[in-house]
């Protein structure tokens, strides 16, 4: 009789992202076959010149993309439950410059490169929903791209939070509140600000109304103001 812990696994295979269009025994044949571990906070999933010979779909937790340019971190992307990272193997033979860091404990399962090719090629939906995928990473890395360059750091704030209100925020009496606690470094290294740069920002936002702070989480109290406030703001630096 299989066990509850195997049946959960095959339940969180079922919910990744790319993988939902797969049937039953394909999910049955990847719990078999796929390795799973769990990562502490702080501890690196990958670093740069790790061979690129596996992706990595993730059932627990967050986990942080970045890279360091010129000794500064800058965040990439921040994942949650039910997605796949790492999916640049795909076409690298190693780890081009990139790190993976859980900012949370983190349960992840490794699939093969070789072996997401084989999905891709019996099951094209899975390849459409890689590239969608793709798509919106690659468009959201272009939108904070074009931030940075055009906007002042109060600016990139309240862009960010408005996002991250969108993607993970819970609705409370006070707002759309941000689980997880994101630190000023943090949040400084998603839009190339440090720390200094990211309290004062975020001090701006808490006095106009659009942001709180709750026991030490982020709470979006005016989401529409917070988005004028993304566009509206004079520059700073």
């Amino acid at each position: 009789m299989r066990s509850g812990r195997w049946e959960e696994r095959a339940r969180r295979l079922s919910l990744v992202d790319v993988l939902e269009p797969l049937p039953r025994e394909e999910i049955e044949r990847l719990n078999w076959r796929l390795a799973a571990f769990r990562l502490d906070r702080g501890e690196l999933c990958f670093a740069p010149g790790d061979p690129a010979d596996r992706l990595f779909l993730l059932h627990e937790g967050r986990v942080r993309l970045y890279k360091i340019i010129g000794g500064r971190e800058f965040t990439l992307a921040v994942v949650g439950p039910g997605t796949i990272f790492g999916e640049t193997s795909l076409t690298e033979s190693s780890r081009q410059g990139a790190y993976a860091e859980a900012l949370e404990p983190a349960e992840v399962s490794v699939i093969g490169k070789e072996e997401m090719r084989r999905l891709i090629r019996e099951h094209p939906e899975v390849g459409i929903r890689l590239v969608e995928l793709l798509s919106r990473r690659l468009r959201d890395r272009e939108e904070r791209l074009a931030e940075m360059a055009s906007r002042g750091v109060t600016e990139r704030l309240a862009a960010l939070l408005a996002r991250l209100a969108e993607q993970e925020g819970v609705v409370t009496q006070e707002g759309y509140r941000i689980p997880f606690r994101y630190t000023h470094r943090q949040l400084g290294s998603m839009i190339g600000a440090n720390r200094e740069a990211v309290t004062k920002a975020l001090g701006r936002l808490q006095k106009s109304g659009a942001v709180a702070v709750s026991d030490r989480r982020l709470v979006v109290r005016d989401p529409e103001l917070l988005r004028k406030l993304a566009g509206h703001v004079s520059p700073d630096t």
